[in-house]
């Protein structure tokens, strides 16, 4: 009974070190032209797995982080974005890993798109200052013009100024399918439509026409060729959540390959046999035509890359969002998205939040003793307090219990409270166009302004 009682647990301990091991939230999978390898990104490092799944291992590691791994076609090399030297830039490296070449230097950030089919150029997106023929304004990061570099380093080379995403040529090389960007919309919003939203395009570059393909009014994104280049894949939310869609290119006949809920399908790439790679909730996925994906089981085993503590100096460019005491001997203020409380006199702080969420728009009441704030809790803005709970503790920095409460907390989105001179109410703002007074002893709102 004894040994069965050892055998147990020793089969426990096992699965738990195995449970710990597995990764998640890996990013930007690629699977390899050939199928049998996927690179991906993890905690700022490429790392390599089968693509049946078990022990990746790192092809780099580096402090920076490097991400949007890309095959050349012939899968000898791998090109990716690191941010080394302060703003990202292409690299490209042996698909077995080995020190890393830098491919291009200019000051605006560069992200890899794909290889040409001689392999011998990357093609990349950079927001750099465009021509001056171009109707666009050159805003910093929002509009990426499209340029080749050598693999083996050189010059690069402007080829489109039209603002091109996620760009990927067809079997050719001489057709290329992207993903637009038409304003300064989150790129990780989910389920908006506006004239803003993403959609899909092809470009001939020998007669420089350009054709859109995609006509949701939602986002339509990062879309790749088939390989007889008849059809595009491409993900898209017009099914709720964003999945993976197939779109025959001449007869505009669609399928939907993958039905999944919640979280968004991202970083798609497909291998020569029209395999299917991508990721979905922070894990990897592989589909065929058949529409049935199957999840990719990954176990990492990596070191601590920093000290799971640290300590941030805050000076006087970190901290924001201020509010003094009423007495003005003691300064709140936000850091981030956690609430702090010094004294002016004696440099003493005392944390009052420690929070996932974020806090912000800081207010003292009329006696000093309650600290008014929004916090980003249940999903939506409310507005709690912090309270000294000891008569005998004046001050928050010092105060050895504090009680925090909620003030207004509902569905709606309420922010931004400013506590009136008497300290009998609040102002704040509710869905962001509505000003309403809170009364703080009745727990009554009343609206002054919609």
């Amino acid at each position: 009974m004894k040994k069965i009682g050892l055998s147990l647990l020793s089969s426990l301990i096992a699965l738990i070190s195995i449970a710990q091991s597995e990764a998640l939230w890996m990013r930007y999978p690629a699977i390899s032209p050939d199928g049998p390898e996927i690179v991906f990104s993890y905690k700022g490092d490429l790392y390599k797995v089968s693509s049946s799944g078990g022990q990746a291992t790192p092809l780099t590691m580096h402090e920076a982080h490097d991400y949007m791994p890309v095959w050349s076609h012939d899968g000898k090399q791998i090109a990716f974005a690191s941010d080394r030297f302060g703003n990202f830039d292409v690299f490209v490296m042996d698909a077995n890993g080995g020190e890393p070449k830098r491919l291009t230097y200019h000051s605006a950030p560069d992200y890899p798109f794909d290889f040409t089919k001689d392999n011998q150029q990357v093609l990349f997106g950079s927001a750099r200052h465009t021509v001056n023929t171009n109707v666009r304004f050159p805003r910093g990061g929002l509009f990426l013009q499209t340029y080749l570099v050598p693999a083996k380093g050189g010059r690069s080379v402007l080829i489109s100024a039209t603002g091109m995403e996620h760009a990927q040529y067809n079997s050719k090389g001489d057709v290329l399918v992207y993903q637009d960007r038409k304003g300064t919309e989150d790129a990780w919003r989910k389920h908006h439509t506006s004239s803003l939203t993403r959609d899909i395009w092809l470009h001939d570059t020998k007669s420089g026409s350009y054709t859109k393909i995609s006509d949701y009014e939602g986002e339509d994104r990062e879309p790749v060729f088939s390989a007889d280049d008849q059809s595009v894949y491409y993900l898209s939310e017009k099914s709720g959540a964003q999945n993976l869609f197939k779109r025959e290119i001449n007869s505009q006949k669609e399928t939907q390959l993958t039905k999944f809920k919640d979280h968004p399908v991202r970083h798609l790439t497909r291998a020569a046999d029209n395999t299917l790679c991508f990721s979905w909730n922070g894990e990897i996925y592989l589909v065929k035509n058949d529409g049935n994906p199957r999840k990719i089981a990954v176990t990492v085993t990596t070191d601590m890359k920093a000290n799971n503590e640290r300590v941030v100096p805050v000076s006087g460019g970190n901290g924001n969002d201020v509010a003094i005491s009423p007495n003005g001997k003691e300064l709140a203020f936000i850091f981030r998205g956690e609430v702090f409380v010094t004294s002016v006199e004696g440099s003493i702080t005392k944390r009052i939040t420690n929070t996932p969420e974020q806090e912000r728009d800081l207010s003292f009441s009329k006696d000093g003793r309650t600290l008014f704030y929004s916090t980003e809790r249940n999903d939506s803005w409310d507005i709690y307090q912090t309270s000294i709970s000891r008569k005998e503790e004046p001050y928050f920095y010092a105060a050895t219990i504090l009680k925090e409460e909620a003030v207004i907390a509902t569905p709606k989105e309420e922010f931004q409270p400013a506590v009136s001179p008497d300290g009998k109410s609040i102002a704040y703002l509710e869905e962001r166009n509505s000003l309403r007074v809170f009364n703080l002893e009745k727990k009554t709102s009343t609206i002054l302004y919609h």
